[in-house]
């Protein structure tokens, strides 16, 4: 009899039958394709949830496969597994050329979405951990990290206007057929060339914490900060790689066409 497993046939040109070897059965996950059930595919990775909430896409979907929801929803399957996929493999590097532009509109929601997120979720509770904390340290230093953290919000808030207020209204009038006549002839190249990382200071905070913490800062507050910033600063991560080899390649195939 054959030793090695079946392998399940491709049903999506995003769907990717590699895994990883060598590991613990917990980092097993079922190949991504639209074939396998999206609470199978939830369970092998639970930091898929924020992909389904970003995306508008409800739990209680019971048995139905990726396939089934994403056309319930709306979304194109090859756009919801490569999002999947970026978030599952720090390894991946996406491959959009088989994406559509027609799939822009859903990527942008999403982005938006995650900006939406970024801003009244996670900052915001990312700032009160560090009061709770710093309000048991040393005032000087609470005062110099607050600051320091106040800053990066205001970092953070300038970059996403940029893309709220001028990309994102760019991209929807390609999609709606209005090329941009602005006499700047903004593209999405200029967008590329100034698309600055907002990723550089948090690591810097996360940085100040690890090295520099007064000891008299309660060590499971300190816990908490650093996990809270480790988590926000991979999400961040997979949200550039999302806007920076997705995003924009996709963006610019529909600029060669108007």
């Amino acid at each position: 009899m054959e030793s090695k497993p079946n392998k399940r046939p491709r049903r999506s040109r995003a769907a990717d039958t590699s895994r990883k070897k060598g590991g613990a059965p917990a980092s097993a996950a079922p190949a991504l394709s639209a074939a396998i059930k999206l609470a199978d595919l939830v369970e092998s990775d639970y930091k898929l949830l924020t992909i389904l909430s970003r995306l508008g896409i409800k739990l209680g979907f019971a048995e139905s496969s990726v396939a089934d929801i994403c056309a319930r929803y709306r979304l194109s399957a090859d756009l919801f597994l490569l999002i999947c996929r970026i978030y599952s493999s720090d390894d991946f590097r996406p491959q959009p050329e088989y994406l559509e532009p027609s799939d822009l509109g859903n990527l942008v929601s999403y982005l938006r979405t995650s900006h939406t997120y970024y801003l009244t979720t996670v900052i915001p509770r990312l700032g009160g951990d560090i009061q709770r904390m710093t309000a048991c340290c040393d005032e000087k230093y609470g005062k110099i990290l607050n600051s320091f953290f106040d800053n990066y919000r205001r970092e953070v808030d300038k970059h996403f206007a940029y893309e709220e207020r001028v990309v994102f209204p760019y991209i929807e009038a390609l999609l709606a057929g209005k090329r941009d006549t602005d006499p700047t002839g903004y593209s999405i190249e200029t967008f590329e060339e100034n698309h600055s990382d907002i990723d550089t200071t948090l690591n810097d905070l996360k940085n100040i914490i690890l090295k520099y913490i007064p000891e008299d800062c309660p060590p499971m507050m300190q816990t908490d900060v650093l996990l809270e910033i480790f988590r926000f600063e991979e999400d961040l991560a997979k949200h550039t790689v999302i806007e920076n080899e997705v995003l924009i390649p996709l963006v610019t195939k529909l600029e060669s066409h108007e």
